[in-house]
């Protein structure tokens, strides 16, 4: 099989099942997010940090390759065969943020991102995350979309900047501080 089809030469591109839509349809840019997000995701898994954390990353992973695939389907024949998000899903995220933060010193400012290359590349992943939820949203507005999906994407940005605090005392950097 080639990886090039010519199929999309002229600004069209398919979903799964077939059907054809432009490729700045909001149904494109919601699972391009989620797959930018995933490269992220796995560029902070590439760096030198627990090995805990790397298959918590793992995880996330491969759940946001199950989002783009629901994201690329509006047809339910199609989407009833694909594997879904699930409430344990969003369960193991929530766990682990409860889990990081019983080692956080508690916040009273506003967080910037920055501290070192790891730390701002998480918060990277948190800030395209929540663009990947905007376009859900967005998606929503008009199309059917699995109920757990934009539930696990809000929680993974809350789990991600819980990460991003883990990351900065494991590292033991000062985290930076919004002042006005």
């Amino acid at each position: 099989m080639k990886i090039y089809t010519k199929t999309g030469d002229h600004g069209s591109s398919s979903l799964i099942g077939g059907k054809r839509l432009p490729k700045n349809h909001i149904r494109f840019e919601a699972y391009g997010t989620i797959d930018e997000l995933n490269s992220y995701i796995g560029l902070l898994g590439s760096q030198s940090i627990e090995f805990s954390i790397k298959e918590d990353l793992k995880k996330i992973q491969n759940i946001l390759f199950t989002i783009g695939s629901n994201l690329a389907s509006d047809n339910p024949d199609v989407s009833e065969n694909l594997p879904k998000v699930s409430e344990k899903d969003i369960d193991y995220l929530e766990k682990q943020i409860d889990l990081f933060e019983k080692n956080l010193p508690t916040m009273t400012k506003f967080i910037l991102p920055g501290g070192n290359s790891v730390v701002g590349i998480c918060h990277v992943a948190r800030s395209i995350c929540r663009r990947a939820e905007r376009k859900i949203v967005e998606l929503m507005q008009n199309e059917s979309v699995e109920d757990q999906i934009p539930m696990y994407i809000n929680r993974l940005s809350d789990f991600l900047f819980v990460l991003s605090r883990k990351l900065s005392k494991y590292f033991k950097l000062e985290e930076i501080t919004w002042e006005k």
